[in-house]
């Protein structure tokens, strides 16, 4: 299935690159899928050129096919799920986590036969899971790729900051402004996160000043690890709460706009009776709404 999700996505892209970008995967990672995938039908799916990937006579044929047998997977997959009576919840960092353990505790006692799984992605999936279909719902943070594909509804706003090495001569500040970090160097997520690694960067704020990468990471260990090695790196106000490292300090920031906390769900035509009852009791507990 996974193989078939990446062919559609290389299909309607046209391209590795923008597929890889939206997916979430490295480019050679997608372009040995797409050739197993190949290799398993014992055809050529596609026609590589300088402009992209086209479409074979056999690729057509499946990619009109695929949309319908994935939609049916997605549909047992749940099934199952529904008859296992167990939802999954992505998330990315606890900061965007907040009081979901409490709404994960109201819906138990209204569905006492359900199980909640919480499930933390790493930064390469900024969709907490959802892009990869592994998770019903996620507790996630704006901008994230392809998120227009999923419903989302804002839970709360939180203020951006900048984690410092302690010996960095801003370290001492009790406010730090945007503009004395932009020569610095950050740590960034991997360039297939694409908008959402830009937004930790605050590419927007820059007024077209170059960025200076770092490091590149993806687990908070590396993150802190990578700022503590003289790089800096814009993070909510909640990690100073949940990540801490001897040689990194959490200052706040001016000039950036805060990050917005989203709970994202797949579109769907069917109800979803226990997982709208989940979906509820975060917003209630999460967004005090």
């Amino acid at each position: 299935m996974r193989m078939l999700r990446y062919f559609v996505a290389v299909a309607e892209e046209g391209s590795l690159t923008g597929a890889a970008a939206r997916l979430f995967v490295s480019q050679p990672a997608l372009t040995k899928r797409i050739r197993r995938l190949e290799e398993d039908l014992g055809v050529r799916l596609f026609t590589r050129s300088r402009t992209g990937m086209a479409l074979t006579e056999a690729g057509r044929e499946l990619a009109a096919r695929v949309p319908t047998l994935l939609d049916a997977w997605d549909e047992a997959v749940r099934a199952t799920g529904r008859a296992a009576r167990v939802l999954r919840l992505g998330f990315l960092d606890a900061g965007a986590v907040g009081a979901v353990p409490e709404a994960i505790a109201e819906f138990r006692r209204t569905r006492p036969g359900w199980r909640v799984e919480l499930r933390q992605c790493d930064w390469s999936d900024p969709s907490g899971g959802l892009a990869r279909d592994e998770v019903d719902a996620a507790v996630v943070r704006l901008p994230f790729p392809g998120q227009k594909r999923w419903a989302v509804r804002e839970l709360f706003t939180e203020e951006r900051g900048v984690l410092l090495p302690a010996s960095h001569p801003l370290a001492e500040s009790r406010t730090v402004d945007f503009k004395d970090l932009v020569n610095e160097p950050f740590v960034a997520a991997d360039g297939e996160t694409g908008a959402w690694r830009e937004h930790w960067l605050a590419v927007e704020e820059r007024d077209g000043h170059p960025v200076r990468v770092g490091a590149v990471t993806s687990r908070p260990d590396e993150w802190l690890g990578a700022v503590a090695g003289g790089c800096v790196a814009l993070a909510p106000a909640s990690a100073a709460r949940f990540y801490s490292h001897p040689g990194v300090v959490f200052r706040p920031v001016r000039g950036i706009l805060p990050s917005r906390v989203v709970l994202a769900w797949p579109r769907r035509q069917t109800p979803t009776p226990a997982l709208d009852e989940l979906l509820a009791a975060v917003v209630r507990r999460v967004s005090g709404s």
